[in-house]
């Protein structure tokens, strides 16, 4: 989708209070966003420098403790 048209509804002062866009280019919006969110939270978690372990290891590691 190259040109997106919005329509807006308005409140009774004229006020734009929301906005109608096609279903198509709401679902790229949110895969977009979900996208970005994962990319902060990885470069989040890999600013702190911590020690990384192996996923089976991890797993191993939570069921220990889930059944202390």
């Amino acid at each position: 989708m190259s040109h997106i048209v919005p329509q807006f509804i308005t409140d009774e002062k004229g006020k734009r209070v929301s906005v109608i866009i096609p279903i198509e280019f709401y679902m790229q919006l949110v895969e977009s966003m979900e996208e970005l969110e994962d990319i902060r939270l990885y470069d989040e978690v890999k600013a702190r420098h911590e020690e990384r372990i192996p996923l089976t290891d991890y797993i191993a590691k939570r069921r220990v403790q889930k059944n202390a």
